[in-house]
Formats: structure tokens, sequence, C-alpha cells
């Protein structure tokens, strides 16, 4: 583990840690205004919205366009978070790295919506785009993204520490979960059930561990080994023979969006070739 990345999870500890510390602190976070970050100034002219099942589906286009097929990304925030800074950084990096178009869907989040809201947003969506379709996302929103491949079948998938078990109940999270600087499975696990509605903790629409995983494309899964995720991250290594697991030694929850330590850019480039040669 690099110092820089030493240094990012004592950062991120201070300043992220209590949201999910407690089912108290998650309950406060679920009720804060849903503020999400504007797109940054070098992607604005190349952006436009549309509308798909009442949410905003934006879409950025890429400054030397070449071929068929897009990118769809879904940003994580456990659910109940809105797209932040740093996923429109790396859906900006996913456009100029495959010559294509990637479309961010703005689905709906907990309390005020269910998982059930996004995957009627997210199967309207699929059906409407054209030519090979790859699925990528980080945290809530790679569960997502695995979840809608389960039926919708995507040439590939690119996941960054998913959220595959809306309920949490694998063993080896306790002790994950001493070493996460970020994530707590108390506050998650409140999260989780507001986002699930009406559906049982282990329909693969919001567990897709539990789904059919035998038919999935070709998916690259990264994770840290100080993330709560890892456990169920090799859990679906050890289930779906199309999974490529990533696992980065110290790296903290969704280190591939985070800056600074080498081990976030090493695999951020990794991540960006490789979606852009499963594009073509």
């Amino acid at each position: 583990m690099s110092w820089q990345m030493h240094v990012l999870a004592g950062f991120v500890r201070l300043t992220r840690h209590r949201r999910y510390a407690t089912a108290r602190n998650a309950r406060a976070y679920l009720a804060e205004p849903k503020r999400p970050a504007p797109p940054p100034a070098r992607i604005r002219e190349r952006l436009s919205t549309r509308e798909v099942e009442g949410f905003p589906v934006h879409t950025v286009e890429p400054e030397t366009p070449r071929g068929d097929g897009s990118t769809v990304y879904l940003h994580g925030g456990g659910y109940v978070g809105p797209i932040a800074t740093q996923h429109w950084a790396l859906v900006a990096d996913i456009a100029e790295a495959t010559g294509r178009p990637v479309h961010v869907p703005r689905y709906g989040l907990a309390p005020q919506h269910t998982a059930r809201d996004a995957h009627a947003l997210l199967t309207t969506l699929l059906a409407e785009l054209d030519g090979p379709v790859h699925l990528a996302g980080d945290s809530a929103g790679a569960g997502l993204a695995l979840a809608a491949a389960l039926n919708a079948k995507p040439t590939g998938l690119t996941l960054i520490a998913p959220w595959l078990d809306i309920a949490l109940t694998n063993p080896e999270i306790p002790a994950l979960e001493r070493r996460d600087p970020w994530l707590s499975a108390a506050g998650l696990k409140l999260c989780g059930e507001v986002w699930r509605g009406d559906l049982v903790p282990d329909d693969p629409l919001v567990s897709p561990l539990f789904g059919d995983l035998t038919a999935l494309p070709p998916t690259d899964l990264y994770v840290g080994s100080r993330d709560i995720a890892l456990a169920d991250c090799r859990l679906l290594r050890d289930r779906a023979p199309a999974v490529t697991l990533h696992e980065e030694p110290g790296a903290i929850h969704d280190y591939p969006l985070l800056p600074f330590a080498p081990e976030c850019l090493a695999a951020r480039r990794a991540l960006l070739t490789r979606i852009a040669t499963a594009l073509g």
C-alpha cells in the first residue's frame, strides 16, 4: 500500500465514515436534500439530457467519436446519495477513452424511490439504445448495474466495489469492517431496507449475488482489501465464470474513482482501456 493511499484512507475516515457509522446517522443522511454535483465545464458543451420513465438521463458525447455502441454508467452513493464530482470525472474519461457516448441515468434515490423505479428506468433506457452496450458503475450503482445485466444482456460489465447483497449477510463483513475507513454495515443496512421497498432481501433486483450468474458477459470487478464489499466480490468471482477480480491490497472503497494514490490511477487507466477494448 502506498503512503498516498494511507493518507487518503485517513482523510476518508475523518470526512465520510460517520454517514454510515450508525443507523441513526444513516437515517439523517436519508433525510438530507439530494444535491447532485454539476457536470464539469469540460463536458458541458457535449452533454444533453432527456427524460426516461420520469427521470433525467444525461448523455456525454466524446470529443472524437469512433464506432457504434455506448456505455451506461450508474453512480454510487448507497442508493441515497446523488451523483458526485468524481462520478462525472470518470464518465468524462470513459467517453474519451472509448470514443462513444456515455449515458448517465439519474435514477431516483431512497427514501422517495425504490429499486423498482430504478429498474423500470433501466429497462426502458437499455431497450432504446442501439449497438453494443457496456454497463458500468460503482458501489450501489455497480450493484444496480449487475442486477440490470441479469436480464438486459449487455456486451460487457465494469463493476467497482459493487453492493451485491442488500442485507450484508456475509459473515466475513464484520472483520473487514474494522479495516474499512469509509463504510459500516449498520448504516448501510438501513439504507438497503428503504431502497428494496417491497422486495425480499435476496431478490436479485436488489441482491444480484443471488441471481443466475452463469450467463454474465465478460465482467471486470475492482475492489480494495480495506472495503466491506470485498467479501461478496470474492463470492461473485467464485460463482460467475465471466468475472475477473482485480483485488488491490490496502485500497479503500471505490479507489479507482479517487485521486492521488498510484493504485487509484493505475486501476483507472486499466478499466478505461478494458472498456474501450470491450466496445471495439
